[in-house]
């Protein structure tokens, strides 16, 4: 049973992922054409650097009045909340199945 909340919880994390990917990418957009200090902040290719993803983890788009960046960075932030609280936690479940096992 705990090794199935294990993979649910991987499951979780894919599904993050995927919003993540739908999200990061568009906010991304808006950033480059709409705020030039916050792209060149975060350097180009910015999609996996560790640098803007602490950015986007501590809601530095919040500091920022554009309804529209806020309502296209929030979904990507939860989405990576997801993946890193899915993979966690099924990580963690996992470590507890073998032990058990």
């Amino acid at each position: 049973m705990i090794l199935f909340l294990a993979l649910t919880a991987f499951a979780t994390a894919i599904a993050g992922a995927t919003a993540f990917v739908i999200f990061w990418p568009l906010t991304l957009v808006h950033i480059r054409d709409r705020h030039p200090a916050i792209a060149e902040q975060l350097g180009e290719g910015a999609f996996l650097k560790p640098k803007a993803l602490w950015w986007l983890l501590r809601r530095g788009y919040r500091a920022y009045p554009d309804a529209s960046l806020s309502g296209l960075a929030t979904p990507a932030w939860v989405s990576l909340l997801v993946i890193l609280d899915g993979l966690a936690m099924g990580g963690a479940l996992w470590i507890v199945g073998k032990a058990l096992a």
